[in-house]
């Protein structure tokens, strides 16, 4: 059975069972009963049984005081909280033997309403709604006789299940989590990552409402109408459990309320709190580009080591901007041009050399903000923001190729692992809303990702470069900036936090401030010289400012009046301002859109680098006083319509689609999926349990053994290997990639891999072999800049990677494309975008197998309780527990690790069999 969590209290601080059992027996009085009667909901529904989905842990993210410390004191959780996490597990142990009949299993009927014998509960927090959970998730089944009620009752059924952890990113979104949950070193680190990357003003969030009243049509009016109904249920909800007392009771243990007299206040929400809540969920999965800085650096570092000619040669063929050996989502002959390299840059502002300074962001830190570690471990983690994220895949096959003729689809956001989890499902049954699937939580409005009535929809992370640099020339003195030839000020944003120790955060009472620069070409992130001239480098994305523009596209997903065929979608992904990959499937048609702003550049204009804040270098008809620009026509985003197949797990959408950050070429982790998808649509027949087959042999798979070991092995093979522990190594990394290079349990609940020691070696050796083939030849100034552009491991268990440890995504950034180029170069092969150099052993077969033997061996040795030191939740060479995924707690109740899969975190099956 799964590994459970040790019980601790952790944030919350140790309690005595006596303490607890006497807080534990005073909460039980608090909490409010549950009513129960009988409905069922009913709606036109298409998929005729053969939809699914899972969410885990499960769709309770609410724990009342009592709750929390019982589970704490004994283990147990409220109803909901995990149950969706064992069948999501069990996947790994029983994808061999699936078929069409057990995939509920491992998955839940995603059908409209509920059976009449499945309903646990329905209310009705007001007369034109109804809210209906069934017996097996508690999932809300909502169906409302008017559209205000329906959003009302969404709203309701949101804090009912997931108040606590809304109220946690409303004030991320303000830059205030610390001084709201206290002022733990990882709540200050979120907190100043997310306000670096948007810091806005009150008057800049209700901005975004204005625009959207004003400037957004009919549509725009509709959904106004409709957040607001929605913000009445949140709020009706409060009022309703802070009289009963059944509020989360993290709102006592962070000092909010008191627990004996129910003093205090759960602030209620507002509109202004949807945008700060959006703009955290833009910041985290829907914008692309930026780090030109960076990028120059490591340009510079290229010339230095070279020469400029050379130097940019070697830069160009790392950054892989359009690597023609690149697997891309659309593959059938097109291209999509897009922020390509120009033939002769423009506008270029590369910083003299060693004069970057990052810009300071905090100030007057006193008392318990001076600690850059505390006790307490934070409500959420510091690296949340900064980390790179590993988001989605989708496998998407036409009817052409399917054993019914029509389209099967296994798709789903990759949100990261939390509890409770940031996304929740729901159904939505109303006047011209008819939908169910996840929405983030605060802005489930709409379903986000989901099926409609005959339809279903998902979507990647598409990351495309939306994001630019600019070097503004600064005058008079550091606060002042040349903006189109007028000497301006530049504007002082603060914030500033407090806090004092709560039981969930012992940390001691302390204050600091945020303080940020922003400039009409956004806010300063670097101060540096180009060309001896003061300036400061600041970023600008085109959402920003515009966060709640995509609620007009997310509308129309939901509306079966809007969606009813592959165009109708397109149409409405292009209303989504946030950079995804949007994929459809229904009985008849496949579809794929990548949506975004994407602004319109200056020729000559390079994106990969820092440009001059002129005129003549800004975006096409930007304007900055709303932050909008021309953008490139729908027809020029790549897309498609009924291709045989589409696979995507955030690699290249189409040629001609310039990759915004390095590493996307020859060897990338949607190969995984694109082999297998291939060889079914070759074979033809695809059913659904083949398709979830393959996507769950892919999440299994360690990308480095499946498609650059066997080249690795080619080399070393070249010769007798003679020394026994070099043979020995060799023989276990054989002998795994011929089992399919798999990182799985011996049988379910071993927490022991199959090949064990392979996977040691694999882990162990490959930072060795990156640093010994490509060190040497690039010197370690260039290659620790490069590295700063791309991480050179991704393996489940690297803690020290761009995810973090016990994250479940894995093998999306690393060296592997670079790798695989190089060592084909070196036997020899033929390589479509050649890196510039060879770098093995300088590019001789018999010195390369040297150093790829020496790394070997030196990796052998290496002990599994040094590949894998241990952590809080794991002993030293426990490799199944580094491996393992964490549901990271954002509240007072955790939940179970389990064995590593690199899959979605919602995920649909879908196989429509009829069409309205």
């Amino acid at each position: 059975m799964p590994l459970r969590t040790p019980r601790r209290i952790g944030r919350i601080g140790t309690l005595r069972t006596a303490t607890a059992g006497a807080l534990l027996a005073l909460a039980a009085t608090l909490v409010a009963p549950v009513p129960l009667a009988a409905h069922a909901a009913d709606a036109g529904d298409y998929c005729a049984g053969q939809c699914a989905d899972i969410l885990p842990p499960g769709e309770n993210g609410n724990a009342t005081l009592a709750d929390i410390l019982a589970n704490k004191a004994f283990g147990t959780r409220p109803a909901h909280t995990m149950d969706q996490l064992g069948p999501y597990a069990d996947l790994a142990n029983g994808y061999q033997n699936l078929t069409d009949a057990t995939i509920t299993s491992f998955f839940n009927d995603s059908s409209f309403g509920v059976p009449q014998n499945q309903v646990a509960s329905v209310s009705s927090p007001r007369s034109d709604v109804t809210i209906t959970r069934d017996k097996k998730t508690g999932v809300p089944h909502i169906k409302g006789t008017t559209r205000q009620g329906t959003e009302f009752g969404a709203g309701y059924a949101a804090a009912q299940d997931r108040l606590w952890l809304m109220d946690l990113f409303r004030h991320v979104g303000r830059g205030e989590l610390s001084s709201f949950a206290g002022g733990a070193a990882a709540n200050r680190g979120l907190e100043q990552e997310f306000w670096r990357q948007a810091p806005y003003t009150e008057a800049d969030l209700q901005a975004q409402i204005d625009q959207l009243a004003n400037s957004s049509g009919a549509r725009g009016q509709q959904a106004l109408a409709d957040a607001q109904a929605y913000v009445d249920g949140i709020n009706a909800y409060i009022t309703a459990s802070k009289n009963g007392r059944y509020f989360p009771g993290e709102y006592v243990l962070t000092g909010h309320v008191d627990a004996i007299t129910n003093a205090g206040t759960i602030d209620p929400f507002q509109l202004t709190d949807l945008i700060a809540l959006a703009s955290v969920v833009g910041a985290l999965f829907g914008t692309g580009g930026g780090g030109e800085v960076q990028s120059a650096l490591s340009l510079l570092a290229a010339q230095q080591q070279y020469g400029v000619t050379e130097g940019t040669k070697v830069w160009e063929s790392f950054r892989e901007r359009d690597d023609p050996e690149a697997t891309a989502t659309v593959h059938d002959g097109t291209s999509f041009p897009y922020a390509g390299k120009p033939a002769a840059a423009q506008g270029q502002a590369l910083p003299d050399a060693g004069s970057v300074v990052p810009e300071p962001l905090v100030y007057d830190a006193t008392g318990g903000a001076t600690q850059a570690t505390t006790a307490s471990a934070g409500v959420l983690p510091a690296n949340l923001f900064s980390t790179k994220k590993g988001m989605s895949n989708a496998l998407v096959v036409s009817g052409a190729h399917t054993a019914s003729g029509h389209p099967v689809a296994v798709f789903g956001p990759q949100t990261g692992y939390f509890a409770p989890q940031l996304l929740m499902l729901q159904e939505l049954q109303g006047p011209g809303i008819s939908a169910r699937g996840a929405s983030f939580a605060g802005l489930g409005m709409y379903v986000e990702l989901g099926r409609g009535q005959d339809y279903a929809w998902s979507a990647t992370s598409a990351s495309q470069d939306v994001t630019d640099t600019y070097a503004v020339e600064l005058c008079q003195d550091a606060t002042h900036y040349l903006f189109h030839g007028q000497c301006v000020a530049m504007e002082k944003l603060e914030r500033t936090n407090s806090w004092k120790p709560t039981l969930a955060d012992s940390t001691a009472a302390g204050s600091y401030r945020m303080q940020i620069w922003r400039t009409a070409y956004g806010p300063v992130e670097y101060r540096a010289t180009v060309g001896g001239k003061a300036v400061a480098y600041t970023q600008l994305r085109s959402s920003y400012r515009h966060e709640a523009d995509s609620i007009l596209g997310f509308q129309e997903l939901n509306d079966p009046g809007f969606v009813h065929d592959a165009a109708s979608f397109q149409r409405a992904a292009q209303d989504i301002n946030y950079t995804f990959n949007w994929f459809y499937a229904d009985s008849r048609q496949t579809a794929y859109y990548n949506s975004g702003t994407n602004p319109v550049r200056a020729d000559g204009v390079d994106a990969s680098f820092p440009v001059w804040a002129q005129s003549a270098y800004d975006w096409r008809g930007w304007d900055p006083a709303t932050n909008t620009a021309s953008y490139t026509p729908p027809a020029q985003h790549p897309q498609s319509v009924d291709q045989d197949y589409y696979v995507s797990w955030n690699n290249k959408q189409a040629p001609g689609y310039t990759s915004a950050g390095f590493g996307n070429g020859a060897v990338h982790r949607a190969d995984l999926l694109d082999d297998r998808v291939k060889a079914l649509v070759h074979t033809g027949g695809v059913t659904r349990s083949a398709l979830v087959k393959a996507m769950d042999d892919a999440a299994l798979t360690d990308l480095r053994g499946e498609d650059v070991l066997p080249e690795l092995l080619q080399v070393v093979n070249s010769a007798p290997v003679t020394d026994p522990q070099e043979a020995a190594a060799v023989q276990q990394l054989t002998a795994w990639s011929a089992a399919g290079a798999k990182r799985h349990e011996t049988s379910a609940g071993s927490h022991t891999y199959a090949d064990a020691d392979a996977v040691r070696v694999m882990d162990a050796w490959w930072p060795l072999l990156v640093q010994g083939e490509f060190q040497p030849g690039l010197g370690s100034g260039l290659y620790t800049a490069l590295t700063a552009d791309l991480a050179v491991d991704e393996s489940p268990s690297a803690g020290h990677g761009p995810t973090g440890s016990h994250a479940g995504s894995a093998f999306q950034y690393g060296w592997w494309s670079y790798v695989d180029k190089d060592i084909r170069q070196v036997l020899g092969a033929t390589v479509a975008g050649p890196l510039a150099r060879a770098y093995c052993g300088g590019g001789q077969l018999g010195a390369c197998r040297d150093v790829l033997l020496s790394t070997l061996k030196q990796a052998a040795a290496v002990p599994a309780a040094s590949v894998y030191p241990g952590d809080d939740g794991c002993g030293a060479g426990d490799q199944w527990c580094a491996d393992s995924i964490v549901q990271r707690p954002l509240g007072g109740v955790t939940d179970d690790r389990i064995s590593w899969q690199n899959r979605p975190t919602y995920q649909q099956v879908v196989e429509f069999p009829t069409h309205r």
